[in-house]
């Protein structure tokens, strides 16, 4: 039995998890976990995800999954969180991430040397954790797969797939859930959005932008010391 764990925390964006939980899900002869500090519930923008597994009593996975969201980086200085994904993640065959889940992977250690996606905006954080900024919306290096922002979730939980149980199960599952996207903008990535679309957009990131690098910094000035 392949066993996957997808490590939650409150301020978790629903989408980072729920999008490879789907996918994820129907590979066959696997087990999907989703787990969070002492099992309680997390609120991921208005839901609540409930009936999760404790985190510390998970024993081993050969998948790891950390999304992002909006705490990331809190979740990335939460010591007692980050101990628990070094601790799954140092037994794991896949280390994964999806948006800003790639940050936590790297506090907890296993982005050092390696290529990794994030989401456009906080891509800059990577180097702090000692990886190399790569802007493909998935990207694998050795172990490691990780993801661009929110919606490239599925595209990696399909490329995961494809490695776990071959490419023609993974396109099974892509025409069983009718995954063939047509956005009806292209604005998705910054260089396709319209310029003033994405002044917008920075606008509202910036007075988040030097408090989530402080937190950043913080977490990887952690990692050097420990």
């Amino acid at each position: 039995m392949l066993e996957i764990v997808i490590a939650l925390y409150p301020g978790v964006t629903h989408l980072d998890f729920t999008g490879p939980h789907q996918v994820l899900s129907r590979a066959p002869d696997a087990r999907v976990t989703v787990a969070a500090m002492g099992g309680r519930d997390v609120e991921a923008e208005g839901l609540v995800f409930t009936r999760l597994a404790d985190l510390a009593a998970v024993e081993r996975c050969d998948v790891l999954l950390v999304p992002g969201g909006a705490a990331a980086v809190e979740a990335a200085l939460d010591e007692a969180f980050v101990a628990q994904v070094r601790r799954l993640g140092a037994g794991a065959r896949y280390l994964t991430s999806v948006c800003t889940g790639s940050l936590i992977l790297g506090a907890a250690g296993f982005l050092q040397g390696r290529r990794a996606a994030c989401h456009w905006a906080w891509r800059d954080l990577l180097p702090l954790f000692g990886a190399a900024v790569d802007e493909d919306r998935v990207v694998r290096d050795g172990n490691v797969f990780t993801g661009g922002g929110v919606t490239a979730g599925i595209d990696f939980a399909f490329t995961l797939l494809a490695e776990l149980a071959g490419e023609t199960t993974a396109q099974g599952v892509q025409l069983g859930l009718e995954y063939a996207p047509e956005p009806p903008f292209h604005a998705g990535r910054p260089e396709l959005a319209p310029p003033e679309v994405l002044a917008a957009y920075r606008a509202r990131l910036a007075p988040f932008a030097t408090r989530r690098r402080a937190q950043a910094e913080a977490a990887a000035a952690r990692l050097e010391r420990a």
